[in-house]
């Protein structure tokens, strides 16, 4: 039987085993259509279940106040799970699949972003939210596990950590938060929110000027 410490380094290795096989193009699009949001003044909306609503507020509090630099607007993040009341209303009376969705519908614009956080990429509520949220022109944006489920084939962009383990899944999201929002915190504080030499698509920006 494996000591404690054996099991203790086991666990740490494979969880650094994840994070150095993420690839790297999906983190930096994300963080490209973060901070074109947050030039034009869009807001991100996070939504998760579990674990993984437990990341998404903690990603909105880090989006909003992390971020702050002298002479910048501040992001505008949202989790919609922090909303207990007006999420099991929607529950209770339109069933669960229908609290992220419904919560949408009474603030989302064209060229918001929702940020849908999910290990099995399969939980309904968050897949009605991001259909309902890129058919009214939002960019979506999906951290999932597994082989990225259905999340991976309906959001803009998409990291899939590919494991089956649902905690090392879950630790591996709450890194790629806290990356993500350092790397925005640095680009606003280099007033650099999203440089010209790394222009996004067209179609992005459309959505997000309102084009």
């Amino acid at each position: 039987m494996a000591s404690r410490f054996e099991c203790i380094t086991a666990y740490l290795d494979e969880v650094g085993s994840l994070l150095s096989s993420i690839p790297l193009q999906p983190i930096d699009e994300i963080i490209d259509a973060l901070l074109l949001a947050h030039r034009y003044g869009r807001t991100i909306y996070v939504i998760g279940n579990g674990g993984s609503a437990a990341t998404a507020s903690h990603f909105a509090c880090d989006l909003q106040k992390w971020t702050i630099s002298t002479g910048q607007h501040r992001v505008r993040a949202v989790a919609l799970t922090d909303n207990m009341p007006i999420f099991s209303a929607w529950a209770n009376d339109e069933g669960y699949d229908q609290g992220f969705e419904q919560q949408l519908r009474a603030l989302l614009n064209p060229g918001d972003v929702v940020v849908a956080i999910s290990g099995s990429g399969r939980s309904p509520n968050v897949i009605n939210a991001v259909q309902y949220a890129a058919a009214q022109g939002a960019i979506t944006i999906g951290l999932t596990g597994y082989q990225g489920g259905e999340l991976l084939r309906i959001t803009d962009h998409c990291v899939v950590v590919p494991s089956e383990r649902m905690n090392q899944i879950e630790d591996v999201h709450m890194t790629l938060c806290h990356l993500i929002a350092d790397m925005m915190r640095r680009a606003l504080a280099q007033r650099d929110d999203l440089s010209l030499a790394r222009s996004p698509s067209i179609g992005l920006q459309a959505n997000m000027t309102g084009a």
